[in-house]
């Protein structure tokens, strides 16, 4: 039996913000005390928390660590090694990789190289093609995420456009549908327009009015009349505009939604005056678009019209980024990096801390149904962070650990520094030293 005592902590979980002690016996969360806990293990370890903050370890559930098939850019070892270095515990990976895992055999292939690979938990969306209905309905509900649907096409091309394959999938999967939603007639269009202004020299700046507003509107208002023509479970991912937010209510609890949304930390950190600097650094797919989006998107977060923050973490090579418009790739690594620039936000005052456990460790949890996860609770999985709130620190080159080797955040000073991150039980980052032998487990999902 191991065991852990955190000791003077500022725990914060479930709306409230409070000092503890938190006891972890072998795997799980086995008390939070205010007073002296008793019974304590011999040869406890003890960690002395006292300034620290202390939450439930952040649930990703949307990244692409690029394994199989394009493991120069990235893979599940590397990049569960950034999640954890940046409090992530938990992640849920992309199909689009070499080959695309769009059958059942390809998808518990991916689970073997997960389970010996990847230091944090994990869990792998299953693809949908426009052929592949059988293969989704076979899909074991209590130990796979969800279903990728493409409703745009983006890096690997795994575009659904037969209107039969969609309402086949939306009326017959109970299985919550991820969705990306970009209409692709509206960005081919733009892309011929653009193409008879600039030629191949398209400036990244007018990535936004390719990949644009209008486009994003009618693929995600199409996703949603499906959804709810046939009660679907839809989840669309990677919010960008203003007016995707009228798709969505706040009116009823998280767990009772059909149709939910998620931004990533890039839609709510950049905008397009960032192109001028950053050029295809920040090319992503949808597009960052204007200020007016990204304050509507940080209102959408505290109106709980949005239910997740996420990174869409996907990694590129330096050489792949650096090239023209239509050559560069979109994505970038973000799995490092979102805590603390969600916790500078927090330094701004723009979120609280509270609201943003609640968007990344919490609701995570809740929408996916995540067996015991994602909360500070008696009996949980022990998944969590200890952050330091006041430990400035530049990020560069030397201390990144993406395996593409450079990140949008270069030279940002974040006020705020991941101490410790436990995945079950066990201290696979303790301040900068990353326990490489650890393996994380499966994510498994509480569904009827």
């Amino acid at each position: 039996m191991s065991s852990i005592l955190i000791k003077n902590a500022t725990i914060v979980n479930e709306g409230k913000t409070f000092v503890s002690d938190l006891l972890i016996i072998d795997e799980k969360i086995s008390a939070i005390c205010t007073s002296d806990l008793m019974n304590i293990p011999s040869e406890t370890k003890i960690i002395d928390a006292k300034g620290l903050l202390l939450i439930p370890g952040v649930i990703d559930d949307q990244v692409h660590f690029r394994e199989p098939g394009l493991t120069y850019k990235g893979d599940i070892f590397s990049e569960s090694r950034a999640a954890v270095a940046g409090g992530v515990t938990s992640f849920m990976d992309m199909p689009n990789t070499n080959p695309q895992t769009v059958t059942i055999d390809l998808l518990n292939e991916k689970y073997v190289i997960g389970s010996e690979n990847s230091i944090a938990n994990y869990s792998f969306y299953l693809g949908a093609t426009n052929t592949n209905i059988e293969e989704v309905l076979m899909v074991d509900h209590s130990a796979v995420c969800g279903i990728k649907l493409f409703m745009g096409s983006s890096t690997g091309n795994m575009l659904v456009d037969n209107e039969n394959s969609l309402r086949d999938l939306f009326s017959k999967t109970t299985l919550p549908i991820t969705a990306h939603c970009e209409d692709e007639s509206i960005i081919r269009k733009n892309i011929e327009i653009y193409r008879g202004k600039f030629g191949e020299d398209v400036p990244v700046k007018m990535h936004p009015l390719i990949r644009s507003r209008e486009a994003c509107m009618k693929s995600s208002s199409h996703a949603a009349a499906l959804a709810k023509e046939y009660n679907t479970r839809l989840h669309i991912l990677h919010l960008s505009t203003a007016e995707e937010l009228k798709l969505f209510s706040n009116d009823i609890p998280l767990s009772q939604k059909r149709i939910t949304g998620e931004v990533c930390i890039h839609h709510l950190w950049f905008d397009d005056s960032s192109y001028d600097d950053l050029g295809t650094f920040i090319k992503w797919n949808p597009a960052i678009k204007t200020r007016f989006d990204r304050d509507a998107l940080i209102n959408g977060v505290k109106n709980n019209l949005i239910d997740i923050i996420a990174t869409d973490h996907a990694p590129h090579t330096l050489a792949e980024k650096e090239n023209t418009y239509f050559k560069a790739p979109s994505g970038g690594p973000l799995i490092q990096h979102t805590l603390v620039a969600m916790l500078e936000m927090w330094h701004s005052k723009i979120f609280s801390l509270e609201k943003i456990v609640e968007m990344m460790c919490h609701n995570p949890a809740i929408l996916f149904n995540i067996r015991k996860r994602g909360f500070i609770r008696e009996g949980y999985q022990a998944d969590l962070c200890l952050v330091d709130p006041a430990s400035p620190w530049t990020v560069s080159k030397e201390n990144l650990l993406y395996k593409c080797g450079w990140s949008p955040f270069e030279g940002q000073v974040f006020n705020s520094k991941v101490v410790k991150t436990i995945v079950n039980g066990s201290i696979v980052y303790d301040d900068g030293i990353i326990n490489e032998d650890y393996r994380g487990q499966r994510l498994m999902f509480d569904r009827s």
